[in-house]
C-alpha cells in the first residue's frame, strides 16, 4: 500500500438491528450471487435472497483492497463513539477486524450470533478476549431463553456448534473471495477468522479455566454466602 494512501470505512450500524446501514451502490458483482460457492450450511432460498448477504457485506472492502498484500504494514486507526483504537500492523490483521465486524452485521443468519458482539466490538482482539466475548454473549442468550420461560443451560455446546457451523461459512466465503480478488489480503483475512474458528471449540473449555483467576476471589466470597 502507498504511504500517501487513505482507506475509509463508515460503517453506521441500525441501533436496534445493529445491522449496517447501506449506503447504496452499483450493481453487485457476480460473485455475490447466493448460488456461487452458496455456504453447504447455507438455510437462505434463492428465491427470496439471490444474492447472498455476507458477499453483499464485504463487497466494498474486497475491492478497496484487491491491489493490497496480506503482509503490507498498515496504519489503522478505529474511531467509536467512546473510543479512539490505532495500531501498525499487517493488511490482513487490519482487515481481519474489519470483516469480522462486518460480517457479524451483514444479515446472514449464521452470523446472527456475533451480531451483539459488534456493539461492544474490539478492534484487533487476541483469542482470549475474543473468547471471553463469545461466552459471554451466549450466556446472556440463555438468561434471555430462561427469562422469556424458555429451556436455557450453562453448558457450552451449542456455542461450540456455533463456531463450527462458521468453519462452513468462512470456506465458502473463502472460495467466492478467490473468484474476486487478485491479491492475498481479504483470503488472508477470512483464512484467519477461520483458524479461529477451528480453534475456538477446543479452546472454549481449557482457555476458561486459565483465566479463572481473577474470578476466585468472587467465587470464595459465593462460597461463604
Amino acid at each position: 500500500m502507498t504511504p500517501d494512501r487513505t482507506e475509509v470505512f463508515d460503517l453506521r450500524l441500525d441501533p436496534d438491528t445493529l445491522e449496517v446501514r447501506e449506503s447504496g451502490g452499483g450493481a453487485p458483482p457476480a460473485w455475490t450471487a447466493l448460488l456461487f460457492h452458496q455456504c453447504p450450511n447455507c438455510p437462505l432460498d434463492v428465491s427470496t435472497h439471490p444474492r447472498c448477504p455476507l458477499a453483499l457485506g464485504v463487497v466494498d472492502i474486497v475491492r478497496r483492497f484487491d491491489d493490497v498484500l496480506s503482509y503490507d504494514q498498515v496504519d489503522v486507526e478505529v474511531t467509536t463513539a467512546r473510543r479512539r483504537i490505532a495500531t501498525r500492523t499487517t493488511s490482513q490483521a487490519a482487515l481481519r477486524s474489519l470483516m469480522g465486524l462486518r460480517i457479524a452485521c451483514c444479515g446472514c443468519p449464521r452470523t446472527a450470533f456475533f451480531k451483539p458482539m459488534a456493539r461492544f466490538h474490539l478492534p484487533f482482539a487476541d483469542e482470549e478476549e475474543t473468547l471471553s466475548r463469545a461466552v459471554s454473549a451466549w450466556l446472556i442468550v440463555q438468561y434471555f431463553r430462561r427469562a422469556d420461560g424458555k429451556d436455557a443451560t450453562l453448558d457450552l455446546d451449542g456455542l461450540q456448534t456455533v463456531y463450527e457451523e462458521m468453519q462452513g461459512v468462512n470456506r465458502a466465503t473463502a472460495e467466492r473471495l478467490r473468484a474476486a480478488t487478485q491479491t492475498d489480503a481479504s483470503l488472508n483475512a477470512v483464512a484467519l477468522l477461520d483458524i479461529y474458528a477451528q480453534l475456538a471449540p477446543l479452546f472454549i473449555g481449557s482457555t476458561l479455566e486459565e483465566i479463572r483467576g481473577p474470578y476466585e476471589a468472587f467465587l470464595e466470597q459465593l462460597d461463604g454466602a
